[in-house]
Formats: structure tokens, C-alpha cells, sequence
């Protein structure tokens, strides 16, 4: 709901609410917004977001935030500080600079009937006054009123399926977690969804540490002192080389290769030989393990391919058997195409796509074993909270489409053409192996065994997935 009126510094100020309604009690609602890992569930998928500084303290009183982000061709800071503190009923923060000439935001939470209400009122002031709003209204909202529509949406829905996630755990312990990887695409919402639920989680990174909830390690020379990761619940190594960043070299292939098995292999054999070993080990790795396939309805017992890719996958999962000897219920995340609207496949794909340049790419025939990210999240937190969980498992979605058809229903959410073909001849040209590996090959990969475990997809059709990952519902 929006209204408008007008200040005494002849200034449009608008009034904005929104409320967000999910079934927890209000004291795990309002937990769940002041851990740190909110900002990061918060965040619309579709934004690219960073946080440069933030105290300790979030959300009580004087406690400061300092992020950086893109309005259009401009890259901005916002600088948020907390002003009221009211747990669980309310929190709130004003705006110390920013794109706005005001901005006050307050949560206020009630429950009622065990279902928990959040209500969100923004007061703000758009730039240039009345001209900033006229210039709104005249390009339909699509500067500042339509963009908070679509972030508060955003944030009810993720709000919404968090709450349904952690609940369905809500009587079993909270887990001291390791996280190798933590600064990827997956392992920064995996470390914020499971922050936000009360975990106690802590990274494992390779530079020098920042607090004390990092450790310190570097796998390139076999170094971890094993006496920091004694007594974790769970394990979770999602490191490696990127895979799609540049052209193969002989030199970079083996970095990829490297990066996945060295790291891989010093954790799990550290963590066969711990006094207090973890109970679970979950590992990376990619449905190349199947190699370029024409093949539908690859499962968890089908045999591995060939080719490059099949080969790191293989070598990858291999790496992890210390640990599954020893006694440590192991798990391979054999994962699609993860989308997301800031990188990846898809974030690579936007720009061309926006401008009319997409479409099918070689024949269009080849598979693409896609998953939504809040998929790739949740199955890996009923993977981690299941005890009878272990071995291979695909992470993606039920329905996998082919290069083509993924272009069409990306054409048609972005409400752009779709036809502007790339020849295979051309990728190999542009990409090299590479391109050849990643954009004309594919595979047709179900998860078989996540769907026996019963496990519920938020997304299982390629549309709804698409216009939730990049805000596009109207």
C-alpha cells in the first residue's frame, strides 16, 4: 500500500506498507530477521547486493550497516542505522545515505493463532521531490515504486518458504556447521539460510580470518590444523576453480581439476583421523559426472560418462572416500544448473537476452539440467538434517528442458525475442572446449532419489523458477 502527502520541506514524502503473514511463532520470526544471514535471504535474487560493513550488533539501537549496490548505470552505498529495538515485537533503521532523500523503515511483528504477521512501513522521499515522483509515475513506476513492490514481494516470499523449511526441523537441534566455499553464489545463501535458522556456522576460508567465526586453511599446500575442526556437527565442502570463467587451457584445466581433488582430499582424510569427527560430510560435485548424454532419464545408479568434465566429477567424488570409510555418513551433490540472476549461466545470459540476442544455441537439443537456487538450498538442508541420507544425489529439478526450449520460456518471462541462433561453430570460435563442454553439450539428469526421500520442489517447472529468480510475476 503506498500513499503520498506532502512534508513541510516541500518535499513528496511517501508512505509504503507491506505485510507478510507465515506460520512460526513470533519469537523464531523475529530471530530469524536479526541474524546476520537475513540481509542475504532478504536480498532480491535479482539483486546484486554487498555488504561492506556491518556491526555485530544488527539490529539493536546505533548499530550501523554499509552496503554497496546498481540502480540502473549508477553503483550506490546505502548506510543504514538502527534506531529502534523491540524484540520480538519491532526493530527499525533510517537511512544515512543512500539514493533517497529519506528513508525510515520500521518491522513491526504480532502473532496470532500461532501464524506470525510481519508489517513492514517505509516513510521515504524520493530525489528531486515532486519532479522525482512525477518522472515515477510517468514511466509507470518502474524507477523507485515498482522496484520496492517487487523487492517487499521478493522478501515475503523467501520469508514465507524459510519459515516453512526450518519449521518442518523445528524440534531437532541446531548443528555447528563448517563451510568450505562460503563466498560462492551457493555458499553464501546456503551459509545465510542456515544462519537465519539458528545454526552456528563457520568458514573455512584461505586467507587470514576476520573473526571467530572463520578458520584458516590452504589446501593448495596441504595445510588445516585439525584441531580447529574438531566437534562440528556437519561439514560442507563446496570449493573449486570455476568452471565457466575463461577459455580451458591445459594449465587451467588443471587447476580445475586440482582445486576440487587436493581440497577434497586433506578434508575428508582430516576429518577420518578427528577424535570428534563430524556426523555428516557433504561434497560438491556436478552432473558432468554423467559426461554429454542424449541418454533421458539419467539417475543416481546410472554409470558415469566420459570427456573432461566426467572425469573431474568422477575424481572429485573419489577424493571424498577417506571420510565415507571412516564412518562419516558422506553425501555428493550432484548438481544442474543453478539459477541465478546475479551469475552463473543464467546471470551471464540476462544482457543478451535483454537485448533481443538470445535464443538457441547449437542444434538447441541439448539438455540443461536446471534447479532454483532456493532448491539447491533446501535440498541440501533435508540432505544434512536427514540422518538416513548419504551417497550420490542429483540436485535438480524434475522436469529438465532443452537448451531451446530454456531460451523460449527465458524469451518469454524477460518479455524479449528468442531467436537469435549461435551456432556451434561460433562457440568453439568465441568459448573453445569450453563453450563446446558447457553450451552445446547436456545431459537429461531426474533426481531420483531426492524424489523418493519426498522431497517437495518449490520450483518444478522452468517458468515459475525464472520469474521468481528475477522478480518477473506480472
Amino acid at each position: 500500500m503506498v500513499c503520498w502527502c506532502y512534508s513541510t520541506e516541500w518535499k513528496i514524502m511517501t508512505s509504503y506498507t507491506h505485510e507478510t503473514s507465515t506460520e512460526a511463532p513470533i519469537e523464531t520470526v523475529f530471530d530469524w530477521h536479526k541474524r546476520r544471514g537475513a540481509f542475504h535471504r532478504l536480498t532480491p535474487p535479482w539483486e546484486l547486493v554487498l555488504e561492506k560493513r556491518a556491526d555485530p550488533e544488527i539490529p539493536e539501537v546505533g548499530s550501523e550497516r554499509v552496503m554497496k549496490f546498481v540502480m540502473g548505470p549508477a553503483k550506490m552505498t546505502w548506510h543504514a542505522k538502527h534506531t529502534k529495538y523491540d524484540p520480538p515485537r519491532s526493530f527499525g533503521e533510517t537511512m544515512l545515505k543512500g539514493p533517497f532523500w529519506k528513508w525510515d523503515h520500521e518491522h513491526l511483528f504480532e502473532e496470532e493463532n500461532g501464524v506470525t504477521t510481519v508489517t513492514d512501513k517505509v516513510d521515504y522521499k524520493v530525489p528531486f521531490g515532486f519532479l522525482g515522483e512525477i518522472v515515477d509515475r510517468v514511466l509507470g513506476g518502474r524507477l523507485v515504486t515498482q522496484r520496492i513492490d517487487r523487492m517487499f514481494k521478493a522478501r515475503e516470499i523467501r520469508l514465507q518458504r524459510d519459515m516453512k523449511r526450518h519449521q518442518k526441523y523445528r524440534s531437532m537441534d541446531r548443528k555447528k556447521i563448517l563451510v568450505a566455499g562460503s563466498s560462492g553464489l551457493i555458499g553464501t545463501q546456503l551459509v545465510a539460510f542456515l544462519d537465519t535458522g539458528g545454526h552456528d556456522v563457520y568458514r573455512l576460508v584461505r586467507r587470514k580470518v576476520k573473526d571467530n567465526t572463520e578458520i584458516e586453511w590452504d589446501p593448495e599446500k596441504g595445510v588445516i590444523d585439525s584441531s580447529m575442526i574438531e566437534g562440528f556437527d556437519a561439514v560442507i565442502h563446496l570449493g573449486g576453480e570455476g568452471i565457466g570463467d575463461r577459455r580451458w587451457s591445459a594449465k587451467r584445466k588443471n587447476k580445475i581439476m586440482t582445486s576440487r581433488t587436493e581440497s577434497t582430499s586433506l578434508l575428508a582424510e582430516t576429518l577420518a583421523n578427528l577424535k570428534q569427527p563430524p556426523e555428516v560430510f557433504m561434497v560438491a560435485s556436478a552432473v558432468g559426472f554423467y559426461g554429454h548424454s542424449d541418454k533421458q532419464g539419467l539417475t543416481e545408479k546410472s554409470e558415469p560418462g566420459t570427456g573432461y568434465l566426467a572425469e573431474v566429477c568422477s575424481a572429485w567424488e573419489e577424493s571424498a572416500r577417506p571420510a565415507e570409510e571412516s564412518g562419516i555418513r558422506t553425501i555428493w551433490l550432484r548438481t544442474g544448473i543453478v539459477l541465478s540472476g546475479i551469475g552463473g549461466a543464467l546471470g551471464k545470459m540476462l544482457l543478451p537476452f535483454k537485448m533481443n540476442a538470445g535464443g538457441p544455441i547449437a542444434t538447441g537439443k541439448q539438455w540443461m539440467p536446471w534447479i532454483s537456487m532456493d532448491d539447491q538450498i533446501y535440498s541440501m538442508h533435508e540432505l544434512l538434517m536427514d540422518s538416513s541420507a548419504s551417497g550420490a544425489y542429483n540436485l535438480t529439478a524434475p522436469n529438465p528442458v532443452s537448451q531451446r526450449e530454456f531460451s523460449k520460456t527465458l524469451g518469454r518471462v524477460l518479455r524479449r525475442l528468442a531467436i537469435a541462433p549461435l551456432p556451434s561453430f561460433v562457440v568453439k570460435i568465441l568459448f573453445g572446449e569450453m563453450g563446446d563442454n558447457l553450451l552445446t553439450k547436456g545431459q537429461h539428469v531426474i533426481p531420483s532419489r531426492l524424489e523418493e526421500q519426498g522431497y517437495e520442489f518449490t520450483h518444478s517447472d522452468l517458468e515459475s523458477a525464472l520469474r521468481d529468480t528475477l522478480g518477473m510475476w506480472a
